[in-house]
């Protein structure tokens, strides 16, 4: 359930933080790439396949980039699943908020849901080269919960 608190910055920084240290934070290896393909030739899913998505002319599929391929975005993932009943509302905003302003980048969230596992999760993804400086500032952040 989508949560809507009324709360000072000061409020959501500390529920946040504490939401931050209780989830389930998963640092994925390998490196990763968005594959396009055009609307009328969807891809194939496999195991290896962490999301796919659409607008009108073509599918995005998230899975891992190939060696010898240099010509696409590289990317780090990691994940959280957050528990059960966690309040995460403003989660992605707060987060992607510390990552640009600690390390000027900017990242995407592939987000999903799997209730036997609390609810909603979420794939982040920064360029692959920061990943060890995004994880860092991600465990400052649960640690400082």
């Amino acid at each position: 359930m989508v949560n809507v608190s009324v709360e000072t910055r000061e409020q959501t920084e500390q529920r946040l933080r504490r939401v931050i240290a209780a989830a389930e934070f998963v640092v994925h290896e390998g490196v990763w790439s968005f594959h396009e393909t055009p609307i009328d030739q969807p891809p194939t899913l496999t195991p290896d396949t962490l999301a796919v998505v659409r607008d009108e002319t073509s599918w995005s599929s998230l899975r891992p980039a190939p060696l010898a391929d240099t010509g696409v975005e590289r990317f780090g993932l990691w994940s959280f699943h957050f528990p059960p009943n966690a309040d995460n509302s403003g989660f992605v905003g707060w987060l992607a908020t510390h990552l640009k302003t600690q390390l000027g980048t900017g990242v995407f969230v592939v987000c999903g849901s799997n209730h036997e596992r609390g609810g909603i999760y979420d794939y982040w993804g920064c360029p692959a080269d920061l990943l060890d400086q995004a994880t860092q500032v991600i465990d400052e952040l649960r640690t400082n919960g």
